[in-house]
C-alpha cells in the first residue's frame, strides 16, 4: 500500500537547490545540474518512490548494501535506544563500549576459520586504509621491512579514499590526483572481455599466475599481500574462471604473502553465503566489511584479522592507526540489529534458496535476447554483457559505456534502477526480495532492453568495433 509522501519542496526546487549546493561523488556536475537529480523520498523493502510519487525496484539496493529492505523500524528503534544511553563515545585509550564488543564478538562468530578480531572503521575505503597500514606493520614487527608492496589488479575497487583508490585499479580515480607508492597491478579475471580464444578454465589460470610473475618480478621479500574482491563489484559484476581463486590461494600460501579478500559488497550474504570468501573455498588473512553490515542503515566498516596477524601487529606496541568513528556506538548498535535480522528471519537462507534459483532461471535466458551475449549471477549479484555481435564477444563501435549509458537510462525510464558498467548492466537487489518482485524487475529489465535495442538499431548504433 502507498503511504502518503512527507511533504517536500516541487522537485524543480528540491533539483535547483541541489545543483547549487550538493557537489555529488561520481557524478558530472554540469550534466546533472541541467538533467537534475531524481530525488528519492521512500524507501520500503524492495521500493523507493521519488519526489513525483513513483515507486521505483531497487534492482541495486542503494550501493549494494541494504540487505534487509528499506523501512525497517527495529533498526531506528535501535539507534533512538542507543542514542538516548548513549550517543558517542571513542575507543581510543583503553576504552570500549558494549555495542562495540557485542558487535566484534557477533562479526567474529559469523567469519570463516580464525577471523577472530574486527579493527572498525566508517566505511570500506577506511576499513581498506587501514589494511594498508596493517599489513606493513605486520612485516615490521616480524623484521621485514621490505616487505611493504601490496598487489591489487586492474579494474577492481576498494574505495575511493587516496589509499582505497590506490589499491583500486581504476585509472580513472587515479588520474585524479595520483596513487601512493608501493601498490602494483596485475590483469583481472575478465574472460568475457578479455580472454580472446582461451578457455575460461586457462584464461583464469594465466591471469591468477601474474600474481606469481608479479611477485618474481618485485622481489617476494617486497610483497606483503594480495588484495581482489571474490566478484568484482563496481568492476562490471565479474565473475572470475573456477580455476581463478583456487590458483590465487595457491600463489599466496606459496610465497608466505597475506590474502585480503574485499568482501565490502559480497559479505553478509550477497553471494548466498555469509562471506564471498565461504562460496569462492578462500581463505584470507583479512576480510574488508561494510555495506551490508549494517544493510546501510548507518556508516560502518571494519576489517577482520586472523589470529595470527592481529597477535603479530598486538606484539609491536601501540598501533598508530585509527579514526574518531571507530566502532561508533550508534552505528554498532544498527549494525547488531541487522545481524539479529539476518539471522533470525533466514535472509541468508532466503537469498541462496528461494531468490538466487528463481531469479537465475530467468537471469540466464536474458542470452536469448540480441542485445545480450553474456549474463552470469551469483547468489543475488548479477550482471548482463551488452554486445552486437555475440559470437565475437564483440564491443560496439561507440565508444565505451555509450550504450551502457543508454539502457541504463531506458530501466531508470521504466523505474527499474539498474546500473551500468561500461557496456555491461548489474544488479544487485536487497537479499529480502520475493519471487513477485523478482517477475516485475525481470518485465521492466527486459522492456527496457528491449527499447534499448530498438533505438540502436534506429540510430544506426548496434554496430560492432572492427577487429
Amino acid at each position: 500500500m502507498n503511504k502518503p509522501i512527507t511533504n517536500h519542496l516541487p522537485t524543480a526546487e528540491l533539483q535547483a537547490l541541489d545543483a547549487a549546493h550538493h557537489f555529488h561523488p561520481f557524478t558530472d556536475k554540469a550534466g546533472l545540474a541541467a538533467k537534475g537529480a531524481r530525488v528519492i523520498t521512500r524507501g520500503e523493502g524492495v521500493w523507493l518512490t521519488d519526489s513525483e510519487g513513483e515507486r521505483i525496484i531497487d534492482g541495486m539496493a542503494g550501493l549494494w548494501c541494504v540487505n534487509i529492505g528499506y523501512g525497517r523500524r527495529e533498526m531506528g528503534q535501535a539507534a533512538a535506544r542507543q542514542m538516548d544511553e548513549l550517543a558517542y563515545y571513542n575507543t581510543f585509550f583503553q576504552t570500549t563500549h558494549v555495542p562495540a564488543i557485542a558487535l566484534a564478538a557477533e562479526i567474529a562468530k559469523l567469519a570463516p576459520g580464525d577471523l577472530n578480531h574486527v579493527f572498525f572503521a566508517g566505511s570500506g575505503s577506511e576499513a581498506n586504509d587501514t589494511n594498508i597500514r596493517l599489513v606493513r606493520r605486520y612485516w615490521q614487527v616480524k623484521g621485514q621491512p621490505d616487505r611493504n608492496i601490496i598487489i591489487g589488479r586492474w579494474n577492481g575497487y576498494h574505495g575511493s579514499t587516496m589509499g582505497g583508490g590506490s589499491l583500486g585499479g581504476m585509472k580513472p580515480i587515479h588520474a585524479h590526483g595520483g596513487k601512493i607508492d608501493g601498490i602494483e597491478h596485475i590483469g583481472q579475471p575478465y574472460w568475457w572481455g578479455e580472454g580472446g580464444d582461451m578457455s575460461e578454465d586457462d584464461f583464469g589460470l594465466m591471469r591468477a599466475r601474474e600474481l606469481e610473475a608479479k611477485i618474481l618480478e618485485l622481489g617476494a621479500e617486497r610483497v606483503a599481500a594480495f588484495i581482489g574482491e571474490p566478484i568484482q563489484g563496481a568492476g562490471g559484476v565479474i565473475v572470475p574462471p573456477a580455476t581463478y581463486w583456487p590458483e590465487i590461494q595457491r600463489i599466496c600460501d606459496k610465497y608466505g604473502i597475506l590474502l585480503i579478500a574485499d568482501e565490502v559488497i559480497t559479505g553478509f550474504g550477497r553471494t548466498g553465503n555469509w562471506f564471498g570468501s565461504q562460496t569462492f573455498g578462500i581463505r584470507p588473512h583479512i576480510i574488508t566489511i561494510a555495506k551490508g553490515l549494517s544493510s546501510g542503515y548507518a556508516p560502518i566498516g571494519g576489517s577482520i584479522i586472523c589470529d595470527e596477524v592481529a597477535e603479530v601487529v598486538g606484539s609491536g606496541g601501540e598501533f598508530f592507526h585509527g579514526y574518531t568513528y571507530s566502532g561508533h556506538p550508534v552505528a554498532a548498535a544498527v549494525a547488531l540489529e541487522n545481524l539479529r535480522i539476518m539471522q533470525e528471519e533466514g535472509v541468508v537462507e532466503h537469498a541462496r534458496d528461494v531468490a538466487h534459483p528463481y531469479l537465475k532461471a530467468q537471469w540466464d535466458k536474458l542470452v536469448e535476447h540480441p542485445l545480450v551475449g553474456e549474463a552470469k549471477l551469483v547468489g543475488l549479484m548479477g550482471s548482463i554483457a551488452l554486445t552486437p555481435d555475440k559470437a565475437r564477444r564483440a564491443k560496439f563501435a561507440s565508444e565505451e559505456g555509450k550504450v551502457g549509458y543508454r539502457c541504463r537510462e531506458r530501466c531508470f525510464a521504466n523505474n527499474l534502477i539498474m546500473r551500468h558498467v561500461g557496456d555491461r548492466m548489474i544488479i544487485s537487489p536487497p537479499l529480502v526480495i520475493t519471487k513477485d518482485e523478482i517477475d516485475i524487475l525481470m518485465t521492466r529489465a527486459r522492456k527496457s532492453l528491449d527499447e534499448c535495442y530498438e533505438g540502436l538499431v534506429k540510430d544506426g548504433m548496434f554496430v560492432a568495433k572492427e577487429d
